[in-house]
């Protein structure tokens, strides 16, 4: 496929654009963080979302949705980085929707209305340690009448103390490090027996310590086969890593974006500080990067909607060079605004901050290398 847009996402693009930007632009989360919201996002914007359309685009046409693909999440994440926008769009709209697209009727009818109106929001509870290894799996799944009691513990859960359901990967057999034996779970965050102790991360978003203590649930809470949930995750697992690189492009875009906007402006010994070799020679390097990561990231997408069988290759490389590009991009705002970069007062600081938590989300740049060695046999 060619490397760009078609004219659909174009389309799309052009929509997505103004309305992020005018709705829940870095004003927005700064606003949300100085009010001390417990949240981690604004219910309101997330049904404007569904209004949108935006929270159906990988939904199927059955389930009210828009049957589009990986791209056009792409094009709304990527603005919601640009914009620095708190929303639980990743895990809920791309992340629980691809696990609930591989789901059984009863499943899929429960939730996914909810999700598509822009009512519902979903956690992915998949991390057990404090480095990202989603198939080391503790937390078991013990059969229990004709369902399963959960036990065990999940952190790392972004909105998984307002999520009205968890999907979480739980042992019925095996050894904690073994790929066969993991079941995958839809569980409601009120049953009883689940616990929730949220935490401001560093970029102001919320993430939680999700407890399961004898938490029972019936055999219909299965998402996919028992014992086979490593198929459904590692589905998940492609989505949201490509969908996270989508979102670190656009961090990358917002902070140089407003970069650019300041060596135009700002002077230093009567002349625009942009006309100073240096620093042009710095920006041209960081628009090279940037560009690089995007082509990766949309081959990335495109290999997941066509079923490439080399998808895994492409999204470990767009996970990587995204985080790396973005962290360059944010770095060199902060340096090139000087020490206005520093403060809290101005937003460039803000970008740093989220490009941190997003470059840790579900497997940092050298653990996507390591994985993309290990599938060539190194």
């Amino acid at each position: 496929m060619p490397m760009y847009w078609n004219e659909d996402q174009d389309m799309l693009a052009d929509s997505a654009r103004p309305f992020i930007a005018g709705n829940a632009p870095v004003s927005h989360m700064r606003a949300l963080r100085d009010a001390g919201d417990s949240h981690g996002f604004s219910p309101d914007v997330w049904r404007q979302f569904a209004e949108m359309g935006f929270t159906g685009i990988l939904a199927g046409e059955a389930d009210d949705g828009l049957g589009l693909g990986h791209v056009e999440a792409g094009i709304v994440l990527e603005e919601i980085g640009r914009n620095l926008t708190p929303s639980p769009f990743l895990s809920t709209a791309v992340g629980a929707v691809t696990a609930l697209n591989m789901a059984g009727d009863h499943i899929r009818q429960r939730w996914m209305p909810g999700i598509v109106a822009g009512e519902s929001v979903a956690a992915l509870a998949f991390e057990e340690t404090t480095r990202h290894r989603p198939h080391r799996v503790a937390a078991t799944a013990t059969k229990s009448g004709n369902g399963f009691r959960l036990d065990g513990a999940k952190q790392f859960v972004a909105h998984g103390h307002v999520a009205d359901v968890l999907l979480v990967t739980a042992r019925s057999s095996g050894d904690e490090s073994d790929r066969d034996g993991i079941t995958l779970f839809a569980v409601p965050r009120d049953t009883d027996g689940v616990t929730a102790d949220a935490d401001r991360l560093a970029d102001a978003s919320m993430a939680a310590r999700v407890m399961f203590d004898g938490v029972e649930v019936d055999g219909d809470a299965v998402v996919g086969e028992v014992g086979r949930g490593a198929d459904v995750l590692d589905r998940v697992l492609g989505a949201v890593r490509t969908g996270a690189a989508a979102e670190l492009v656009g961090v990358a875009n917002g902070a140089a974006d407003m970069t650019t906007a300041y060596l135009r402006e700002r002077k230093q010994f009567g002349q625009i500080i942009g006309s100073f070799q240096a620093l042009q020679h710095r920006a041209a390097h960081l628009y090279c990067e940037m560009e690089v990561a995007r082509a990766a990231v949309l081959k990335a997408q495109q290999a997941l909607d066509e079923g490439d069988p080399e998808a895994e290759r492409h999204v470990h490389v767009a996970k990587a060079m995204a985080g790396n590009s973005a962290a360059l991009a944010v770095q060199e705002a902060v340096q090139m605004h000087g020490g206005i970069g520093m403060t809290d007062e101005y937003d460039v600081g803000f970008y740093m901050k989220r490009q941190r938590v997003l470059a840790e989300m579900f497997g940092d740049a050298d653990y996507h290398a390591d994985r993309l060695a290990r599938l060539s046999g190194y």
